[in-house]
């Protein structure tokens, strides 16, 4: 087992992985992660379906197989599959923890982000085709995500919230989480069976921060938003999960929702390629990071502590300085999410026609 990745668990971090292809797990390189680089859980999404079936023939069966005609049908065969057959492969991790890791998350289609009711139809069922109870449904925080997140707890399915960028919808996110558990204790339901994590984004909100702190001329105030964002999510975190109100919610049997610190891989190559990984440490947490950047860490990662605690206040400042330097926040993070729904729709869209290309090609053959 990797010494720097395992110091990195012992600090109540997890470490998940965000690929997911049919060879990866028919080759056993996912149970090797498992062993040799403390990996508890996986995240996938639209793109990484994307690559994993364009790529290569470990489809091709399936797809010649298949009676389905609908790109988006045959989409979810696939990925359900795939998605079940990692499930299983983190089954004995999700036993080892009574239930605290070893998930596996799958995303509704990015096409209903701004529909809540087709999220939380489609969200119930996944979680029912996928039948396996480490299994966490990504929905993302858009507005019309909230409710949905909330009302898919209440009915007690696990949820991986993606695509957060700001502090103020990373606390509507909490709140979506603590009423949903509240409802479905009211109803009678079992809160220690539901599992959540809230996906907060980090370096893509260094690389819209830089670019316009590049185009105002100022460099001191780049490279910092990612992390200083994410350590007052992190404060939030902290102040929600504690109190009256979580420790009713906590005796009855439910789960603190972690925070899981994703797009991880630096993006700008002046930066340390693991600095969203050491800079953001800490307990009651998960790192979902690209193979390259676990491999990375793996190689010359530095574990300094419990880094996500380090001066909250510098944290806040920050915040200040870049409204100074004429850095709009609101407008960053609301400009984030625009672009990564639209991405993940965009990509979405590519795979749905490579998957029809492919049909096509296999049919002529």
């Amino acid at each position: 087992m990797n010494e720097r990745l395992a110091k990195v668990a012992a600090h109540g971090q997890s470490i998940w992985i965000d690929v997911l292809s049919r060879d990866f797990v028919a080759s056993g390189d996912l149970a090797g992660q498992i062993a040799e680089d403390s990996v508890t859980g996986l995240t996938s999404n639209p793109s990484i379906f994307q690559k994993a079936i364009a790529s290569g023939d470990a489809y091709d069966e399936q797809l010649k197989a298949t009676a389905l005609e609908d790109p988006t049908d045959i989409f979810f065969e696939l990925a359900l599959d795939d998605i079940r057959a990692a499930c299983d492969v983190f089954r004995p991790v999700w036993e080892a923890t009574s239930g605290g890791d070893g998930y596996v998350s799958m995303e509704v289609d990015p096409r209903l982000a701004h529909d809540t009711d087709g999220t939380l139809a489609q969200a119930v069922w996944i979680s029912d085709q996928v039948d396996r109870p480490n299994l966490l449904v990504k929905i993302p925080a858009t507005k019309a995500g909230l409710p949905a997140i909330e009302d898919a707890t209440a009915q007690g399915i696990s949820i991986n919230i993606t695509l957060i960028f700001s502090l103020e919808r990373y606390a509507a996110v909490v709140e979506a989480y603590l009423r949903g558990l509240e409802r479905l204790v009211a109803d009678g339901g079992d809160p220690s069976k539901v599992a959540s994590v809230a996906s907060f984004f980090v370096s893509r909100v260094d690389t819209e921060t830089d670019n316009r702190l590049a185009a105002l001329g100022n460099t001191e105030l780049q490279g910092k938003l990612g992390i200083a964002n994410a350590r007052l999510a992190y404060k939030h975190f902290a102040e929600a999960f504690s109190g009256s109100r979580w420790e009713s919610l906590a005796a009855a049997g439910g789960t603190k929702q972690r925070p899981l610190w994703a797009s991880t891989s630096a993006k700008n190559p002046a930066y340390r390629d693991v600095i969203y990984v050491e800079e953001l440490i800490g307990p009651d947490t998960v790192n979902t990071m690209p193979p390259e950047t676990v491999e990375a860490f793996a190689d010359h990662g530095e574990v300094r502590g419990d880094t996500i605690l380090d001066d909250w206040r510098e944290a806040e400042q920050l915040l200040a300085d870049l409204a100074e330097a004429g850095v709009d926040y609101d407008d960053v993070v609301e400009t984030l999410e625009v672009e990564g729904v639209q991405k993940f729709s965009d990509s979405f869209d590519d795979l749905l026609a490579g998957i029809k290309a492919k049909r096509g090609e296999l049919a002529a053959a």
